[in-house]
Protein backbone atom coordinates (compact mmCIF):
# COMPACT_ATOMS: atom_id res chain seq x y z
CA UNK A 1 0.00 0.00 0.00
CA UNK A 2 2.83 2.71 0.71
CA UNK A 3 4.72 2.44 -2.66
CA UNK A 4 1.19 3.29 -4.61
CA UNK A 5 0.77 6.35 -2.55
CA UNK A 6 3.96 7.03 -3.43
CA UNK A 7 3.96 6.13 -6.69
CA UNK A 8 0.53 8.22 -6.59
CA UNK A 9 2.19 11.10 -4.96
CA UNK A 10 5.17 11.36 -7.50
CA UNK A 11 2.56 11.39 -10.57
CA UNK A 12 0.52 14.23 -8.87
CA UNK A 13 4.17 15.74 -8.15
CA UNK A 14 5.13 15.15 -11.79
CA UNK A 15 1.42 16.69 -13.50
CA UNK A 16 1.22 19.06 -11.66
CA UNK A 17 5.75 20.60 -12.61
CA UNK A 18 4.20 20.05 -16.13
CA UNK A 19 1.33 22.03 -15.50
CA UNK A 20 3.60 24.60 -13.64
CA UNK A 21 6.24 24.34 -16.55
CA UNK A 22 3.61 24.89 -18.88
CA UNK A 23 2.01 28.00 -17.24
CA UNK A 24 5.27 29.60 -17.08
CA UNK A 25 6.86 29.35 -20.46
CA UNK A 26 7.68 31.71 -22.59
CA UNK A 27 4.86 33.15 -25.30
CA UNK A 28 6.28 30.89 -28.50
CA UNK A 29 6.29 32.87 -31.68
CA UNK A 30 3.22 32.16 -34.25
CA UNK A 31 1.10 32.14 -31.22
CA UNK A 32 -0.88 34.32 -30.21
CA UNK A 33 0.42 36.87 -27.06
CA UNK A 34 -0.99 35.90 -23.72
CA UNK A 35 -3.34 38.19 -21.49
CA UNK A 36 -1.41 41.30 -19.96
CA UNK A 37 -3.06 43.76 -17.82
CA UNK A 38 -0.59 46.04 -15.83
CA UNK A 39 -0.98 48.98 -14.23
CA UNK A 40 1.37 51.70 -15.62
CA UNK A 41 4.11 53.88 -13.79
CA UNK A 42 1.95 57.09 -14.76
CA UNK A 43 -1.22 55.90 -13.47
CA UNK A 44 -2.73 54.38 -16.16
CA UNK A 45 -3.35 50.77 -17.08
CA UNK A 46 -1.89 49.18 -19.83
CA UNK A 47 -3.83 45.92 -21.14
CA UNK A 48 -2.18 43.90 -24.27
CA UNK A 49 -5.67 42.58 -25.72
CA UNK A 50 -7.12 46.68 -26.20
CA UNK A 51 -3.66 47.18 -28.48
CA UNK A 52 -5.15 44.99 -31.44
CA UNK A 53 -4.15 47.03 -34.19
CA UNK A 54 -1.34 48.05 -32.90
CA UNK A 55 2.36 46.12 -33.35
CA UNK A 56 3.55 46.08 -29.82
CA UNK A 57 7.12 45.99 -27.99
CA UNK A 58 6.75 44.42 -24.39
CA UNK A 59 10.63 44.73 -22.89
CA UNK A 60 11.04 42.99 -19.90
CA UNK A 61 13.91 44.47 -17.71
CA UNK A 62 15.38 45.65 -14.48
CA UNK A 63 17.19 48.19 -12.61
CA UNK A 64 19.68 46.26 -11.36
CA UNK A 65 20.45 44.75 -14.77
CA UNK A 66 23.07 47.08 -16.61
CA UNK A 67 22.33 45.43 -20.06
CA UNK A 68 18.42 46.20 -19.53
CA UNK A 69 19.39 49.83 -18.64
CA UNK A 70 21.97 49.90 -22.04
CA UNK A 71 19.48 49.40 -24.38
CA UNK A 72 15.96 51.57 -22.81
CA UNK A 73 17.40 55.02 -24.74
CA UNK A 74 17.47 52.89 -27.97
CA UNK A 75 13.95 51.40 -27.44
CA UNK A 76 13.04 54.73 -26.44
CA UNK A 77 14.40 56.18 -29.49
CA UNK A 78 12.89 53.28 -31.80
CA UNK A 79 9.55 54.41 -30.59
CA UNK A 80 9.36 57.79 -30.64
CA UNK A 81 10.69 57.05 -34.80
CA UNK A 82 7.96 54.36 -35.10
CA UNK A 83 4.54 55.82 -32.54
CA UNK A 84 2.98 57.26 -35.45
CA UNK A 85 2.74 53.63 -37.43
CA UNK A 86 0.93 52.47 -34.72
CA UNK A 87 4.15 51.08 -32.37
CA UNK A 88 3.29 50.90 -28.48
CA UNK A 89 6.19 49.92 -26.16
CA UNK A 90 6.00 48.90 -22.96
CA UNK A 91 8.98 48.53 -20.37
CA UNK A 92 7.74 45.51 -18.02
CA UNK A 93 10.08 46.03 -14.66
CA UNK A 94 10.65 42.24 -12.65
CA UNK A 95 11.45 44.72 -9.57
CA UNK A 96 9.65 44.16 -7.09
CA UNK A 97 6.59 46.80 -5.48
CA UNK A 98 8.88 48.04 -3.26
CA UNK A 99 11.30 49.02 -5.49
CA UNK A 100 8.58 51.29 -7.52
CA UNK A 101 10.73 54.67 -6.73
CA UNK A 102 13.69 53.53 -8.57
CA UNK A 103 11.51 52.01 -12.21
CA UNK A 104 10.60 55.48 -11.68
CA UNK A 105 13.41 57.10 -11.87
CA UNK A 106 15.37 54.64 -14.32
CA UNK A 107 12.16 55.55 -16.35
CA UNK A 108 12.28 59.28 -16.23
CA UNK A 109 14.24 60.39 -18.89
CA UNK A 110 12.34 58.15 -21.26
CA UNK A 111 8.75 58.65 -23.18
CA UNK A 112 7.44 54.84 -23.33
CA UNK A 113 5.11 53.07 -20.98
CA UNK A 114 6.62 51.15 -18.12
CA UNK A 115 4.89 49.01 -15.33
CA UNK A 116 5.74 47.19 -13.14
CA UNK A 117 5.45 42.91 -13.39
CA UNK A 118 4.95 42.33 -9.90
CA UNK A 119 1.46 44.32 -9.41
CA UNK A 120 -0.02 43.22 -13.13
CA UNK A 121 -3.16 42.16 -12.97
CA UNK A 122 -2.66 39.42 -15.47
CA UNK A 123 0.42 38.47 -16.69
CA UNK A 124 0.44 35.08 -19.08
CA UNK A 125 4.05 35.37 -19.99
CA UNK A 126 5.23 34.81 -16.72
CA UNK A 127 8.99 35.32 -15.32
CA UNK A 128 11.48 36.00 -17.89
CA UNK A 129 13.92 33.22 -18.74
CA UNK A 130 16.60 36.22 -19.00
CA UNK A 131 17.00 39.51 -19.00
CA UNK A 132 16.75 42.12 -21.15
CA UNK A 133 13.96 39.81 -22.90
CA UNK A 134 12.20 41.48 -25.98
CA UNK A 135 8.62 40.42 -27.45
CA UNK A 136 7.45 41.84 -30.38
CA UNK A 137 3.57 41.74 -31.24
CA UNK A 138 2.07 42.06 -34.36
CA UNK A 139 -1.64 43.53 -34.95
CA UNK A 140 -3.77 40.58 -34.50
CA UNK A 141 -2.08 40.11 -31.63
CA UNK A 142 0.25 37.24 -32.36
CA UNK A 143 3.87 37.11 -31.23
CA UNK A 144 6.32 37.40 -34.19
CA UNK A 145 9.92 37.89 -32.43
CA UNK A 146 11.09 37.15 -29.24
CA UNK A 147 14.91 39.02 -28.32
CA UNK A 148 16.65 37.16 -25.91
CA UNK A 149 20.54 37.72 -24.57
CA UNK A 150 22.81 35.88 -26.23
CA UNK A 151 22.51 37.41 -29.50
CA UNK A 152 24.81 39.98 -29.00
CA UNK A 153 23.55 43.49 -27.68
CA UNK A 154 20.64 45.05 -29.16
CA UNK A 155 21.22 47.53 -31.59
CA UNK A 156 18.87 49.85 -33.83
CA UNK A 157 19.15 48.02 -36.76
CA UNK A 158 18.27 44.45 -34.95
CA UNK A 159 14.75 45.94 -33.81
CA UNK A 160 14.26 47.76 -37.69
CA UNK A 161 14.76 44.45 -39.10
CA UNK A 162 12.46 42.56 -36.89
CA UNK A 163 10.19 45.11 -37.07
CA UNK A 164 9.93 46.36 -40.71
CA UNK A 165 7.37 43.64 -42.00
CA UNK A 166 5.16 44.30 -38.71
CA UNK A 167 4.77 48.01 -39.43
CA UNK A 168 5.26 47.96 -42.67
CA UNK A 169 8.22 49.92 -43.22
CA UNK A 170 11.58 48.94 -44.67
CA UNK A 171 14.37 48.01 -42.65
CA UNK A 172 17.58 50.13 -43.30
CA UNK A 173 19.72 48.70 -45.78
Amino acid sequence: MGCGRQLAGLLILAATMVASARAFASPAIGRPAPALVVATIDGGTFDLAAERGHVVLVNFWATWCPPCRHEMPLIDAFAARHRAEGLVVLGLSVDRRRDRREVIEAMRPFQYLAGLADGAGANGFGPPQALPMTYLIDTGGVVRAVIVPGRGELTDEMLETAMAPLLGSTAPQ
